[in-house]
């Protein structure tokens, strides 16, 4: 009889650890060579399944399965292989509870045996590539002079983008803006005390992105809440709150007159509502997207042409940035900065 050689523990890892063992900002760099491997066609990707109950079940969120897998390789390392998968929740009537509107957990299997390695929070992993993505947009878009910042949306995710672009960016000033100013001023209250520049609460959207070099949406809105009109020359742009085809935060013009790049062209044509409005419309089409943000990493496409253009990156998030980052936190939970927070397992 042959001898098997026993399971590796399986990892457990909960937001506060997930959060402790990776910073925003160190985030950044596993979110550029995943889209590096992703342009190179290194990773499997299917486009994520939703399932949403018939209104008549009273269902309150939607469920999202977003599996992935990662060949291997990067970061100068011999990574090897995985395939993992986020199973998501969305509950937009979270935020008013005071909870993420995203929950759930993201599952990550050896991609050379299969088993079982970790189950890690989905909500912090979610948080974070999220604004680590949007960091690496702006590091690729905006013009390097960029220093005054406008965030529309103080949710959940406001906290990770402001981390994220504070990392990208010299930034000197920054906005908040939201459904009310309140709301903006508790936000900004509670972080200014962790940086050096000025945070700032804005009457209005309009107010806010006056004259900013950087934009971010983060809202649940399925009505425009950014609008072309409002922004000066040389602005860049990222549209992250909307990641279904019933929600979208920019208005058409502003679809049809920015140099439109994304993290996947297959996603954006099937699941982005900002895109799908305006090319019913038909003001853009699939040739419009100019490049995915994996072209721009590795030099395929040269993304911002000129000071003047407007620069907008529509994210919508995909399993292969959840499974990424979670392959990160595998690999760093195995280090004495993984002892020092306690990480655990189970068999």
């Amino acid at each position: 009889m042959t001898a098997t050689s026993p399971s590796p523990a399986v990892l457990l890892l909960d937001a506060a650890q997930v959060a402790a063992l990776m910073p925003v900002a160190d985030a950044i760099p596993v979110m550029s060579e995943m889209f590096a491997a992703l342009a190179r066609e290194q990773i499997y990707l299917p486009l994520r399944q939703i399932i949403r109950p018939p209104e008549a079940l009273g269902a309150k969120g939607m469920l999202g399965m977003m599996p992935a897998f990662i060949a291997g390789g990067g970061n100068g390392e011999d990574n090897p292989p995985v395939y993992g998968a986020k199973v998501g929740t969305f509950f937009p009537g979270n935020s008013a509870l005071g909870k993420d509107p995203h929950q759930g957990c993201v599952v990550l299997m050896s991609g050379e045996t299969g088993e079982l390695l970790a189950i890690m929070n989905a909500a912090e992993i979610t948080g974070i590539r999220t604004a680590a993505v949007t960091g690496l947009a702006t590091r690729l878009l905006a013009r390097h002079d960029a220093t005054r910042l406008a965030l529309i949306g103080a949710g959940h995710q406001a906290h990770w983008h402001l981390a994220a672009l504070a990392a990208a960016r010299p930034l000197q000033h920054v906005r908040v803006a939201s459904r009310s100013r309140a709301s903006a001023q508790a936000f900004v209250d509670k972080e200014q005390p962790n940086y050096g520049f000025t945070l700032e609460a804005a009457d209005s959207v309009e107010a806010a992105v006056c004259d900013a070099d950087i934009v971010v949406t983060v809202t649940n809105t399925t009505e425009p809440v950014l609008h072309s009109a409002w922004l000066a020359p040389g602005t860049h742009v990222n549209l992250v709150g909307s990641s279904t085809p019933r929600h979208r935060e920019a208005d058409t013009e502003l679809m049809a007159r920015a140099r439109l790049f994304v993290d996947r062209r297959e996603s954006t044509v099937n699941e982005s509502g900002d895109y799908l409005a305006a090319a019913a419309e038909g003001r853009i089409g699939p040739e419009d997207l100019l490049a995915e943000l994996g072209e721009l990493v590795i030099g395929r496409h040269p993304g911002r042409a000129s000071a003047e253009d407007v620069t907008l990156f529509k994210s919508l998030g995909m399993g292969a940035q959840d499974v990424a980052l979670a392959a990160a936190l595998y690999r760093r939970a195995q280090t004495p900065s993984g002892e020092n927070i306690g990480v655990r397992a189970a068999i």
